[in-house]
């Protein structure tokens, strides 16, 4: 009956009003911090406080409605300048062209790029995981696997023959390393994840649920029905790459699949055999790319956009949302639309076809 009556105290779950991040239940905070050295992790120029406030000691971050004198909050986008203006934050990340709307109560840390330094400055608050080294009774080591004494492996983790795993790495919950897989130095494989055929740099990050490894979908066709080709390749995920949960990387025919340094993959995202991706490059949920195709540097790939095989995108380009690329995409290029073309073009298109339908209305 109390249970019934009063579930929240019986559990003691936070009220959704409370917009402070950092749940004590899952999160552990850094700190506190001073003034100058918040302004040195993250390169900004303090402009102190106008009514002479003395907070010397920053406890954590916080949203701009929610933050108190203790706290560290940013403003990098005009619309939310009402919430600027009632803020009781001790410091606000702030661009040179608002600097002059902060709170006179509040310390502005001013910098061009206020997103970066709020990265920075989070970061400090809450660092990544770090190992807990040990392993978990109940996870099978093969003999011959090579593991660092730091290393962290979790309950029911399975860890095949010849596996070499590097200094400060965590293995989660149920991973599965098949044989000969290598793991470089501070890696972190999410719980579920399934890893074969495959050689990580440093600081590699394998959300939940990622499958990398898996035979390509490489088949031929006879009279007979298909016939699968064997797929022999590798994955190779270089030093920073992050890979989001439930995505699938599949491994090369007879050439590598190779994903560039500090890429970073989203949740849900397909990448086919011999795929070779550049330095930095970004895909968003529920893209797809077809095998052997290749992408330069920071190259951005958009939600839900699909990019058929062998073809090239240059460094830098941009491909939209729901786009469906058949053909090259040169560097530095904005592209969207089914078949893809320029931004310009499309909208061009997308403004003509209203305006015969709006005819077309009228005529009627």
């Amino acid at each position: 009956m109390t249970l019934l009556q009063n579930p929240v105290n019986k559990f003691n779950i936070v009220s959704t009003k409370d917009e402070h991040p950092g749940d004590k239940r899952f999160f552990q905070c850094s700190g506190p911090f001073d003034l100058e050295h918040l302004s040195t992790v993250s390169d900004t120029k303090i402009v102190a406080a106008r009514s002479g406030k003395s907070i010397t000691s920053f406890t954590g971050i916080a949203p701009l409605q929610a933050a108190t004198e203790c706290e560290i909050s940013f403003l990098d986008n005009k619309r939310y300048l009402p919430l600027l203006a009632e803020t009781k934050a001790g410091i606000v990340i702030i661009s040179p062209a608002f600097v002059e709307k902060v709170p006179d109560d509040s310390i502005a840390l001013v910098t061009s790029r206020p997103y970066l330094a709020w990265a920075k400055i989070a970061s400090l608050f809450y660092p990544k995981q770090k190992a807990q080294s040990g392993i978990h009774p109940t996870a099978f080591i093969d003999p011959t696997a090579d593991i660092d004494s730091s290393v962290e492996v979790g309950p029911f983790a399975v860890i095949m023959p010849h596996v070499k795993i590097g200094k400060g790495s965590i293995i989660g919950a149920h991973a599965v390393i098949e044989q000969g897989v290598e793991i470089g130095d501070y890696c972190c494989i999410g719980s579920h994840v399934s890893l074969s055929h495959a050689l990580l740099g440093n600081r590699v990050v394998l959300y939940p649920g990622c499958r990398i490894g898996q035979d390509g979908f490489g088949f031929a066709i006879s009279e007979s029905g298909f016939i699968t080709v064997p797929q022999v390749g590798r994955v190779i995920l270089k030093n920073d790459v992050e890979v989001g949960a439930n995505s699938t990387i599949d491994r090369g025919s007879i050439r590598d699949t190779i994903i560039g340094e500090g890429s970073r993959l989203d949740n849900l995202v397909q990448i086919g055999h011999n795929v070779q991706m550049g330095r930095c490059c970004i895909v968003v949920s529920q893209a797809g790319i077809s095998g052997s195709t290749q992408l330069g540097d920071f190259v951005t790939i958009a939600a839900q956009a699909g990019l058929i095989g062998h073809i090239h995108i240059g460094d830098h380009a941009r491909i939209g949302a729901q786009c469906g690329v058949m053909s090259d995409v040169e560097s530095k290029s904005d592209v969207i639309g089914s078949p893809a073309m320029p931004f310009r073009e499309f909208f061009r298109n997308v403004a003509v076809l209203r305006k015969i339908a709006k005819k077309s209305y009228k005529i009627r």
